[in-house]
């Protein structure tokens, strides 16, 4: 036999990677626990019963990072945004009508997979650097009613915290919809309370504030959801994503498709050390680590895009001064200190991640160094030891916090 393509000339994965890794301090992924590496190289078979022994302890786990009793609990094979179209998927379908609100690219994206999948979309936008509110909610709902409401908690591409999403999820019920909510960079840095603040799916992505890897997200339904996913009228527009099936895994063990076991097992070690760690002390660490970066951050020159009221810790959007260019400014810390923080959607501003790993006080150290030295560099006068004394002095007294 004759192969039409010969072999091709192959590069190791060592010559591809840079000798010194990047710290990762973008709006994710992030840098990853030892344990959570170490899990993400075991295989075992995905139907055994030390499968069904992780798959019950994630599940409990996740419970626990949620705040949630129920037990439809539902890993994916894929991104967060995976875990967003199986909700949407399940909960919306042609002739319901759903209000998407909109404040950047994450929260919009739910809007556009419901349309996808045929459901009749309203979207609500809020300014620049400013969330969807409830008396925004209430106004629409006078108008016509809704089956579904899509929001994000936090919304990723921005920094913005939608700081009534308890309100709009109560008042969601009063008025007979289900809510589903990104909690993608809140889940774990922030409370998120889902059976109290009455969320009917709650999605997130390992790769965020968990400190997992990529590639395995969560959905979480409350019994209301789960009484709509039951009463989809078909045909079910995704075979991988739908929940009835997904749940013959995560309910009973039988198969549905070849789980990502690695990613799984990653997943479990992420959220055991959310659980050894207490949420209660992950929020302080994540809160105290953030507003000191802020403190600094400020202290040196630099404006925070989203106001006080309204901004996330978890993701820090900064505005660039006159004529800097961001990209140029992201690859010079990327060239010279090795840190990566990442770029925006449209908007002129760069985003500092602080999620899991990266909230540990040299990260902080590093990284405002490094872009206050990239931004210094474009002709922009700051006062660096400013900043970095701000940050010090932020973190003063909270060292145990950012103990590895």
């Amino acid at each position: 036999m004759k192969l039409l393509i010969p072999p091709p000339s192959t590069t190791p994965l060592s010559a591809i990677l840079p000798s010194e890794p990047l710290l990762l301090m973008g709006a994710g992924p992030v840098p990853i626990p030892q344990a959570v590496a170490q899990a993400n190289g075991v295989i075992i078979n995905h139907l055994g019963p030390t499968m069904d022994r992780v798959i019950r302890n994630v599940k409990t786990l996740a419970s626990y990072a949620f705040q949630t009793r129920s037990d439809k609990i539902i890993g994916l094979a894929g991104p967060a945004s995976a875990a967003m179209e199986m909700a949407v998927s399940n909960l919306c379908w042609p002739g319901r009508k759903v209000l998407c609100l909109r404040n950047g690219t994450f929260s919009g994206r739910l809007g556009e997979m419901a349309s996808g999948v045929g459901a009749d979309v309203t979207h609500i936008e809020s300014p620049p650097g400013r969330p969807v509110d409830l008396a925004t909610v209430r106004e629409a709902f006078e108008r016509r009613s809704y089956d579904v409401i899509t929001m994000a908690h936090g919304e990723t591409s921005c920094g913005v915290k939608t700081v009534e999403t308890p309100e709009i999820c109560r008042f969601a019920k009063s008025a007979g919809a289900l809510t589903i909510v990104d909690t993608v960079v809140t889940l774990t840095a922030m409370p998120v309370q889902m059976d109290e603040w009455g969320i009917d799916v709650g999605v997130t992505g390992g790769q965020k504030a968990l400190s997992s890897i990529p590639g395995v997200s969560l959905c979480a339904f409350s019994a209301d959801a789960w009484l709509a996913v039951e009463q989809h009228p078909g045909p079910r527009p995704h075979w991988c994503y739908d929940a009835l099936r997904a749940q013959r895994f995560w309910g009973g063990q039988q198969y549905h498709y070849t789980a990502p076991v690695p990613g799984i097992l990653a997943l479990h070690e992420a959220l055991r050390l959310v659980a050894d760690e207490t949420l209660e002390r992950r929020f302080r660490r994540h809160e105290m680590s953030s507003l000191a970066l802020q403190s600094g951050l400020e202290a040196m020159g630099l404006s925070l895009f989203a106001s006080k009221d309204v901004r996330l810790n978890s993701v820090l959007g900064i505005s660039l001064p006159p004529r800097v260019d961001g990209t140029r400014v992201r690859e010079h810390m990327t060239k010279f200190f090795r840190v990566e923080i990442s770029g925006a959607f449209g908007l002129d501003i760069v985003r500092i991640g602080q999620m899991g790993e990266q909230c540990r006080s040299h990260n902080l150290f590093k990284t405002l160094y490094a872009l206050g030295m990239s931004v210094a560099r474009e002709g922009v006068k700051l006062d660096i030891a400013a900043g970095m004394a701000a940050l010090e002095q932020g973190l003063a007294g909270d060292h145990e916090y950012f103990v590895d």
